[in-house]
């Protein structure tokens, strides 16, 4: 049975709606950088998405294209995750789409290192005759963070935030957004096919001490 990040780490990926906290390791990503609203039709993130699903499928695939990657394991591609920004005194503002800047990202499985990872890019060039350029692999350290389980839209999303400050005070922690530690969210339903109701996003904030 391939290996499925969700299922296997679901501290991770199916936190409960109520918040916790959570220490994450050291994660590796291929990612994308961009700025504005990821909703604006074939923006900068919507450009992003093909990038990055064309590099994940790539290394998917790289058995059924004859391509024997050391260490390879067959796995199910990870849900797509996101690292937000608006002013770092901001709390994040679903409203201020314009304003973003975000980091989109899929998670890469263990088996990639630099050179997996540069020929997928080659591969993925070459299949595809696509500019892969603005890929790039990416270890984020999260460490110590709160979270939930948001079940609805995007947009909808300031009072589960809210509840993970509340949380996080009351756990003698502070949320510790910077340039470095971001809001993150991971995407664990497909909105093009699932009502806005029903959407699935896990929502996780960095914290630190708050003494």
């Amino acid at each position: 049975m391939p290996y499925d990040y969700k299922r296997e780490l679901k501290e991770l990926y199916q936190p409960p709606r109520k918040p916790s906290v959570v220490t994450v390791p050291p994660t590796t990503y291929v990612a994308v950088d961009g700025q504005g609203d990821p909703n604006e039709p074939d923006g900068a993130y919507q450009h992003a998405l093909g990038l990055l699903y064309g590099i994940s499928f790539t290394l998917k695939m790289a058995p059924k294209a004859g391509v024997d990657l050391p260490g390879y394991f067959a796995y199910v591609v990870p849900p797509l995750e996101g690292f937000w920004t608006l002013d770092v005194a901001d709390t994040f503002d679903p409203a201020r789409k314009a304003d973003f800047t975000w980091t989109s990202c899929i998670r890469l499985p263990d088996f990639v290192t630099p050179e997996v990872f540069a020929w997928a890019c080659e591969e993925a060039t070459r299949k595809k005759g696509g500019d892969f350029s603005a890929v790039r692999m990416m270890t984020v350290e999260e460490g110590p963070c709160v979270q939930c389980l948001h079940v609805g839209s995007y947009d909808d999303e300031p009072p589960a935030i809210e509840g993970l400050h509340r949380f996080a005070e009351d756990s003698g922690l502070a949320i510790d957004l910077t340039p470095e530690r971001r809001h993150h969210e991971i995407y664990l339903s497909d909105p093009r096919r699932t009502a806005p109701e029903k959407l699935k996003t896990v929502i996780r904030l960095p914290v630190r001490p708050s003494r």
